[in-house]
């Protein structure tokens, strides 16, 4: 479902891209035990840009960057991978702290937008296309406000300017939120951690609960610290004052499952009214 379309034809081929990111293929270079859906794809180059891996695939004329979702890796982009390196450069990022990459202290979302504008500028990447799921798409649709003109195009998935239910939030409480997540004495154990990940999977994260498990203790390789982290800095953010200054066009797509959708009571098409309502003022 196309929750918001903005010059859909200069988009609609990455679609499918963003529709591949919504099915895990779980990987990462650390010694993890066998897993069915674990990366396999070698890049054409791998480097770093500050504590971000990135990985690219292909040398195609249109610029991808891949950005990650919470507690996420190049495992999700294998399907997408596969399909669009003959024809595109695609750079697939990982983010400190994800995917038993290495955490940073003190690196959050702010360090991760800037390894991705690194990126572009240091590549002389012309005009790319962001593209990622959740915190993923929220980090596109940020960059896209603050640096329109190097910016190709946003395709996010369920990645929106403000967190669902906190648009009414004042910015007190968005601190007093982040504050109380941010300062828990105790962060998760890994074993805790790894709990909360099969606990997300099963009930929320995928609809094949025969994938569940295993794709739990892919995301399980995350720091639970970084995630934790990410996650508060994304409660923390309130980007709709911000949307006017993209000039990129921005794919919004919001997925929906009927079962999900009866326990929130919310139908196919209100849900899309409420991410429309969310992303008001984007111009493209």
């Amino acid at each position: 479902m196309l929750a918001r379309l903005f010059h859909a034809r200069s988009l609609a081929p990455l679609l499918a891209l963003c529709l591949a990111a919504c099915a895990p293929a779980f990987g990462a270079d650390a010694p993890f035990p066998p897993n069915r859906f674990a990366a396999t794809i070698v890049p054409a180059e791998r480097f770093e840009v500050g504590a971000t891996l990135v990985e690219r695939h292909g040398q195609g004329g249109t610029n991808l960057i891949l950005i990650p979702g919470l507690a996420s890796g190049a495992w999700v982009w294998q399907s997408a991978v596969r399909r669009f390196a003959a024809e595109y450069s695609v750079y697939v990022l990982t983010f400190p702290g994800f995917d038993g990459r290495p955490a940073v202290s003190g690196a959050g979302m702010a360090a991760a937008q800037q390894s991705v504008l690194e990126l572009i500028l240091s590549r002389k990447l012309a005009r790319p296309v962001l593209v990622g799921p959740a915190l993923g798409g929220t980090m596109a649709i940020a960059l896209a406000a603050q640096h329109g003109a190097l910016i190709g195009g946003v395709v996010s998935v369920d990645g929106l300017p403000v967190m669902p239910g906190t648009e009414e939030w004042h910015p007190a409480q968005r601190g007093a939120m982040t504050g109380s997540i941010t300062g828990q004495v105790h962060s998760p154990t890994t074993s805790m951690f790894a709990a909360q990940q099969q606990q997300y999977m099963r009930g929320t994260g995928v609809i094949d609960m025969a994938r569940a498990d295993e794709l739990a203790r892919l995301s399980a390789r995350s720091d639970p610290q970084a995630v934790t982290r990410y996650m508060a800095e994304a409660i923390s953010l309130d980007l709709r004052d911000a949307l006017p200054a993209i000039s990129a066009p921005v794919l919004v797509i919001s997925p929906y499952f009927q079962l999900d959708a009866e326990q929130l009571r919310m139908t196919e098409q209100a849900k899309s009214a409420y991410y429309r309502a969310l992303m008001q003022g984007t111009p493209n």
